[in-house]
């Protein structure tokens, strides 16, 4: 056998000098073949990003190598000198990050960010380096290649910027390539695509590649071998289909179990369609005005989202689903009044907001409050616990402060944080406690609508289940609506009552969710739902990679499919009953 390209035995890593101090991963393990696509696996603090950190001698500060060793073919690191390190980090080994934009430099063009590795590591001349960047661009499927090199990082979509940096660690042709999270962020199209074009370059360069995730269904559909790792622990190590076939260690059944996966009740409200809606969308349009590079010239209208309608029921759960830039975030703050529509009517309850003075659009913005993807990013670092919660009460008339404070107390304890946390500021909690108190501060006031945006993307699976069950019992108890805005629909199928698919600022189709889940009509949805890797069990209490197959029926007699999603220009598109409840968009045929 070769030997193997990578090397981990029993590698400590700890914080400080202090023998006491427990580590932060402890006597860990682990090999890669020339060629192996390896899984790491575990919930955030696991230290998985910290072993690849340590292979590459990036180490945090304070951070150091307690014990243990590792080998790049052969070769020791732990020990190796500063000057030689160098030569290997970018060269030999490389590093996708988990969000591009934090290491593609702003102010440098991509042309320049491209050149940098190369200059560095070979003696290329500037005109072999701006074909090789040309070609490697190419490569990874990227408009306009040459165009490219002269644009900046924020000039490209997440997905795009994601190519950028597979493109410039895979130009010096690595021997390993540790990949952390490289697709967390991205919608399952980009994502699906993203991975296959970076496997099918590695395969070719005979490149091994460490990946590092939380997400099983990648493991499952893309590894070779996994390494599950739990408080910096190695619990469980093998090849991919053996280890979730028959896991051993509780851990890793516990990550399985986590996995979202559909009800075996349907949701109380689903297709109940003789609910009076709590809110009812009539062709909204929202559009952006994108100022023109030259004086002279028309600035360009973006429709965000285009002539969209449907309701929302009580104690219903909607969700919107569709790839980055469909519109979903603009439609749940264009119902928020947080984006000021173009066009179109908002009505809640029946009545017309645009109506609305300011003391009953401070009523209504009371009763229809929102849950943001970050909670860290949108909770005052400067405030302490129980005032950002008690912030949701300042449109509440006639509390006092000490109903206030109990309020924030018992609404705390619904949510499963200790009421002396009430002290604490936000940088004292985890992520999922922090999206808890973000839960909080939303549902204190008591408002009929929740508009949930990606409010669970950011999180590890076990996190995540215990945010999607808080999510269910606080809706049963307080009995207000959800619209849940998500690109990851194995949450969807979980949680949703019905479920709205969004294409560039279209629906494209709406459904019960057992409807859309089982039987798809539009042919984005049923690729948004084949690029899905699905783990489903066995008789043996394990899991086998399930591949979703939905082919694409037929439109109905004298229709044909939306000829803006195929791409043949922007015929109109009509959303058309295929089965009670379920509506799909066609064009006239």
């Amino acid at each position: 056998m070769a030997p193997p390209v990578l090397g981990v035995r029993d590698l400590t890593i700890r914080f400080g000098t202090h023998a006491g101090t427990p580590p932060v991963v402890d006597r860990a393990s682990l090999e890669l073949a020339p060629g192996e696509i390896h899984g790491l696996v575990g919930e955030s603090g696991s230290g998985k990003t910290m072993i690849a950190r340590a292979v590459l001698g990036l180490l945090p500060p304070g951070a150091q190598i307690a014990g243990g060793s590792i080998a790049f073919r052969g070769r020791e690191l732990t020990a190796m000198p500063a000057a030689e390190m160098r030569r290997l980090r970018g060269g030999e080994i490389g590093m996708i990050f988990q969000e591009p934009m934090m290491s593609l430099n702003p102010a440098l063009t991509i042309g320049v960010q491209m050149a940098e590795a190369m200059r560095l590591h070979t003696p290329a001349t500037r005109a072999a380096i701006r074909a090789q960047s040309i070609a490697m661009l190419e490569r990874v499927q990227m408009p306009d290649p040459a165009g490219c090199l002269a644009r900046y990082p924020h000039e490209f979509s997440g997905g795009m910027r994601q190519r950028i940096m597979l493109a410039s660690v895979l130009m010096l042709r690595p021997k390993l390539l540790l990949a952390d999270e490289p697709t967390t962020a991205l919608d399952v199209l980009i994502q699906k695509e993203v991975l296959e074009i970076m496997l099918e370059i590695v395969r070719d360069l005979g490149t091994a590649v460490l990946l590092i995730t939380h997400d099983l269904g990648l493991v499952a559909r893309y590894c070779q071998a996994v390494t599950v790792l739990r408080r910096g622990v190695v619990v469980e190590r093998g090849p991919v289909a053996e280890r979730l076939a028959r896991p051993q260690h509780p851990y890793t059944r516990e990550l399985l179990a986590a996995l979202p996966r559909r009800p075996e009740t349907p949701g109380t409200t689903a297709g109940d369609v003789r609910t009076p809606p709590l809110v009812e969308v009539r062709d909204l349009e929202v559009t952006f005005a994108k100022k023109a590079m030259l004086p002279w010239r028309r600035a360009h209208v973006v429709r965000a989202v285009d002539g969209v309608s449907f309701t929302i029921r009580p104690r219903e759960t909607l969700a919107v689903v569709g790839e980055s830039g469909s519109g979903k975030t603009t439609l749940g703050r264009a119902i928020l009044r947080l984006v000021e529509k173009s066009g179109g009517r908002l009505l809640v309850d029946g009545r017309d907001t645009d109506g609305l003075g300011n003391a009953a659009l401070r009523e209504l913005r009371r009763e229809m409050q929102i849950v943001f993807q970050d909670p860290y990013s949108s909770l005052d670092p400067r405030q302490r616990i129980g005032r950002i919660v008690g912030e949701g009460l300042r449109l509440v008339p006639g509390l006092s402060a000490t109903e206030r404070k109990a309020r924030v107390a018992r609404i705390l304890a619904e949510v499963g944080i200790e009421p002396d946390w009430s002290r604490r500021f936000p940088h004292e909690l985890s992520g999922g406690q922090r999206q808890r108190i973000g839960i909080a501060r939303a549902i204190v006031s008591r408002p009929r609508l929740v508009v949930a945006d990606e409010a669970v993307s950011a999180l590890d699976l076990t996190v995540q289940a215990q945010v999607l069950e808080l999510l269910k019992r606080l809706q049963a108890r307080f009995e207000f609506s959800y619209l849940f805005i998500t690109h990851d629909l194995g949450v969807v199928e979980q949680i949703a009552d019905r479920v709205i698919v969004m294409y560039r600022g279209r629906i494209v189709e709406m459904a019960p969710a057992d409807g859309l889940f089982d039987r798809p009509h539009h042919p984005y949805t049923c690729e948004l739902l084949n690029a899905v890797p699905e783990l489903a069990g066995n008789a043996e209490h394990g899991y086998r990679l399930a591949q979703r197959e939905h082919l694409v029926p037929p439109p109905p007699a004298g229709m044909r499919v939306d000829q803006r999603y195929a791409g043949r220009g922007d015929a109109p598109v009509s959303l058309i009953e295929v089965t009670p409840g379920h509506v799909a968009a066609y064009s006239p045929g």
